[in-house]
């Protein structure tokens, strides 16, 4: 288990933050069902202004036009309606096609062809291959979470590893780079995918408990941390690891960015594609905006409108932070653009 030790570390540059104002453009009602997760396509720069989001058993894709406008796309109604889908993420296959990954309440994963707009396969939740459908890693075992986990993040740069964080009230970072043969292997698999010899990663290199309560979203920021839970806050913290002893190490909170009335879990904040700024809802229907390149922490901004009073469940800012999206507990899904800066 990590000890925890507190220090003040500027990421990037310190740059004088500005603070910006932002206006309501666009508020759209999808539905009667609580909207859980919205991101936009930071993969593709053909789709940097389209996004999608997820609630109930449907899956739906918009795209961001000029004066607030909201198009919808496409929209998947998956054949399971007592589905519920939590979470929704973008991939891309390897001619570059935009595929929606969404899963849920019954454990399946959903893959979506976007541009064919066909669901190509299900997958149990495990590391896999989206191109040929092999299930390549299980992280799981005797150092895994022990409940659900709620949160996972690839590194940005260092493909080995990954973060993830669950109800088990911990945030563990896992590398792959002993079983990256098999990723590579599963690219040239030719026989059946079921008959890949999939393997488990039983124990994590690194294990953190900054929470003492579910962590319900995580988020690299380089080699640092961004991590929440029900504390009304977003800490900021910077995994120092013994090489000789994974698993093992010690933590230094960096910073915490205060979201006021942010006390109920599955609250998931974002931030633009250059991790310039941070966006967190809250059970109120505000949206905290806060500068990522200042020590100590600057608000940028705090976001409300009379008519926005249901728990936020996630943000989603586009490439260069101009758009903020909040998806709520309402079914509605509220369109943020910048307007001025100070």
């Amino acid at each position: 288990m990590a000890k925890i030790g507190v220090g003040c570390v500027p990421v990037g540059s310190l740059n004088t933050p500005r603070k910006k104002e932002y206006k309501v453009t666009n508020r759209l009602q999808e539905g009667k069902r609580p909207i859980y997760a919205v991101v936009f396509n930071f993969l593709d720069s053909r789709f940097y202004h389209v996004f999608a989001t997820v609630g109930g058993h449907r899956v739906t894709v918009y795209r961001c036009l000029e004066g607030g406008t909201i198009a919808v796309l496409q929209s998947y109604v998956d054949e399971d309606k007592e589905e519920s889908f939590y979470t929704v993420s973008w991939a891309s296959d390897v001619d570059r096609t935009p595929l929606l990954v969404a899963g849920g309440s019954n454990g399946v994963i959903r893959v979506i062809d976007v541009a064919n707009e066909k669901i190509n396969k299900d997958e149990s939740v495990r590391l896999w291959n989206v191109h040929t459908g092999i299930c390549i890693l299980i992280f799981a075992g005797a150092g895994g979470h022990r409940n659900e986990v709620l949160s996972v993040d690839f590194h940005p740069s260092d493909i080995y590893r990954i973060a993830s964080c669950g109800m088990d009230n911990t945030i563990k970072i896992w590398s792959m780079k002993e079983f990256w043969t098999y990723v590579e292997k599963s690219f040239t698999w030719t026989d059946l995918p079921s008959k890949f010899p999939t393997k488990y990663v039983q124990f994590p290199i690194f294990l953190a408990a900054i929470h003492t309560n579910y962590v319900d979203c995580t988020r690299w920021l380089g080699d640092f941390v961004l991590s929440k839970s029900v504390d009304n806050e977003i800490v900021l913290w910077e995994p120092i690891m013994k090489e000789q002893s994974p698993g093992e190490g010690s933590v230094d909170i960096l910073q915490k960015y205060p979201v006021p009335d942010c006390d109920i879990w599955f609250i998931k904040f974002s931030f633009d594609f250059h991790c310039n700024a941070v966006a967190a809802g809250n059970r109120e229907g505000r949206i905290y905006v806060w500068e990522l390149q200042s020590c100590p922490p600057v608000l940028i901004s705090k976001l409300s409108h009379p008519q926005s009073k249901s728990p936020i469940r996630q943000t989603a800012m586009s490439f260069d932070g101009s758009t903020i999206l909040a998806c709520c507990e309402d079914g509605t899904i509220w369109r943020w653009d910048v307007i001025s800066s100070c």
